[in-house]
């Protein structure tokens, strides 16, 4: 029989050759099967791990994999068991006593498809359908907004609101132009299954109804929106945030009125709320002003008991850190909105560093105020200020206990997205996160007492610059701080291409089952570096190398880990290009 190019048939044989074994292989990888007097073919490779089909069994018009037991109508293809996937089932006639095959199946994976199955892994918290619909819809040229926006949506949609997962989903979009297509793969991967983990078994989640009048002017939804924080009443912020939105408010003024509320305590929870805050604002720039209302209401809830800081011992005691802060804020009251901003010179720079690095608050306090009321511009203070939190991971001693790691990056973290809404917004209270984070950034200075020694880039030994993957192999053993910070100075300073190492951060990160913050620390480092880089004097220089130091250090000294999440991914990228998993032997 000639084939037709449009619908190719494969010769299968004879019927009584299939009838007498009960099943064959094709070219192409498909398995025919005889059962109930019908005759039927499909994909031989079972969609889970790609365990071969022919070697399971079919019992009453179910196909059985043997590897996991998952099982398969054999007719349509269409599995009784969610993690598996649907096998492609294709289209058999018999002629002339001939069984043919249709090589194309009957239902093709196509984008949709895709969409449709992130969703139920996302739904039922199953990692491999989520790496391979990854894999199928960056293959298929899928934005990564796009996908992006079906995490967000459901990670906003189910349990009880904004959360590390989404922070981490939206701070792997973020890092994406600095990753290969295998680092991008692996970053939404990972994205969106702390996505899924977080919200695993919680109920959908319902809005409330925005006030009925449309005539409340902005500035007194403002004010009710911080009174009702004050209390903790989120049900009646929650009301008055719809409200703003309906109204037509835009993504900056409600970022305001969020973060102003955010801000009229101190350091929120560690630095985790304002961070949340910046993060979610982040993530809907990525998927639309569609999704506003589902997105920026899930940040409600982190304001009904966070830790405010000031009512906490070391904010007060041995120093009262909370008057001076206070005292300082009334002065914030003169700035103007609409000033013309003065450019710090590199010489104040370096000595504005060093004084939050040292042990004398108070001054620290007086030396931000003066600042900003000679007309500095306050996100320009901020980036200083993660300038010095990453110079406290830079200067961070393994001595000190392991758990520690975390203060100094929380610090870091909080000061990045301080500096990150100061680009945006330089409203007077706004301002008031700066000075929180100077007081973490002293809390943290006990944390560099003994203070590592920074590498010399004129004398670590040579790396070729050509091989930026030697990073990973250092990474491949435990607590390799010093090791790997020798190396990625030796690397900078050989003239290697940053670009390239920020890719090998990035796979020393995706390639481990990390923890939530090592996700914040390289997306916070990434982003202040590129910031730094755009400018070409010493100091910008050294700033720049300081936060590829800080990553390096905070990803080695949590690496390595068992890799499961990685080797998942990596398992449904072989898959997707027909690799064959599992060999007869």
């Amino acid at each position: 029989m000639q084939q037709n190019q449009s619908q190719p048939w494969i010769h299968a044989g004879t019927l009584a050759s299939i009838q007498e074994k009960g099943h064959k292989l094709i070219h192409g990888g498909i398995a025919v099967f005889y059962h109930e007097e019908q005759v039927y073919a499909v994909d031989n490779r079972c969609p889970h791990l790609g365990f071969p089909l022919h070697m399971g069994s079919l019992c009453d018009g179910i196909l059985t994999c043997h590897w996991h037991h998952a099982r398969f109508d054999v007719c349509s293809g269409g599995t009784l068991d969610p993690w598996a996937d649907d096998v492609p089932s294709y289209e058999v006639k018999i002629e002339n006593g001939d069984v043919w095959v249709n090589s194309q199946p009957k239902q093709a994976n196509s984008i949709e498809k895709y969409k449709l199955r992130l969703r139920e892994g996302l739904e039922q918290n199953l990692g491999l359908v989520i790496a391979k619909a990854v894999v199928g819809l960056v293959e298929a040229g899928v934005s990564a907004a796009e996908i992006t926006q079906i995490g967000i949506k459901f990670g906003t949609a189910y349990g009880r609101g904004w959360n590390s997962g989404l922070t981490i989903l939206t701070a792997m979009a973020n890092v994406l132009p600095k990753l290969d297509k295998a680092g991008t793969i692996l970053a939404l991967y990972q994205g969106l299954l702390h996505v899924a983990r977080n919200s695993s078994g919680a109920a959908a989640r319902h809005l409330l109804k925005p006030l009925p009048g449309a005539d409340v002017p902005f500035e007194r939804l403002t004010e009710w929106y911080r009174n009702c924080v004050e209390v903790r009443d989120t049900q009646g912020a929650e009301r008055v945030l719809l409200t703003a939105i309906r109204q037509g408010a835009s993504r900056e003024q409600l970022s305001e009125m969020m973060l102003i509320a955010a801000t009229d305590h101190f350091y929120l929870d560690g630095g985790h709320t304002f961070d949340f805050h910046n993060k979610a604002f982040e993530g809907l720039g990525l998927i639309g002003k569609e999704h506003t209302e589902q997105t920026l209401t899930s940040l409600v809830r982190l304001l009904a008991n966070p830790t405010r800081s000031e009512e906490l011992h070391q904010w007060q005691s041995p120093v009262n850190l909370v008057a001076p802060l206070k005292e300082a804020f009334e002065q914030l009251d003169s700035l103007l909105l609409t000033a013309s901003y003065s450019v710090i010179s590199e010489a104040d720079e370096k000595k504005i560093v060093e004084q939050l690095l040292s042990d004398k608050p108070l001054e620290t306090v007086n030396l931000v105020t003066e600042v900003l009321k000679s007309g500095a511009h306050p996100a320009q203070l901020a980036q200083l200020a993660a300038l010095a939190a990453a110079e406290r991971i830079v200067r961070f001693h393994t001595q000190n206990d392991f758990g520690d790691w975390i203060s100094v990056l929380h610090t870091f973290t909080y000061t990045h997205a301080v500096h990150e809404r100061l680009r945006r917004s330089t409203h007077p209270l706004l301002i008031r996160a700066i000075y929180h984070g100077i007081i973490s950034i002293y809390l943290d200075r006990f944390l560099n007492i003994p203070a590592a020694q920074r590498p010399d880039g004129s004398v670590v030994p040579p790396v070729d610059t050509s091989k930026p993957e030697q990073l990973l192999q250092i990474l491949d053993q435990r607590q390799q701080v010093k090791e790997a910070a020798r190396w990625t100075v030796g690397y900078l300073h050989a003239g290697g291409d940053p670009g390239a190492l920020l890719n090998t951060l990035g796979h020393a990160l995706l390639r481990e089952d990390a923890e939530f913050h090592s996700f914040q620390m390289y997306e916070a480092a990434v982003a202040e570096y590129e910031l730094w880089a755009e400018r070409s004097d010493a100091f910008a220089a050294r700033a720049g190398e300081t936060m590829l130091l800080a990553a390096t250090r905070y990803l080695a000294a949590h690496a390595p880990t068992p890799r499961e999440l990685p080797h998942i991914a990596h398992i449904a990228t072989r898959l997707y290009r027909g690799e064959r998993l599992f060999e007869e032997g």
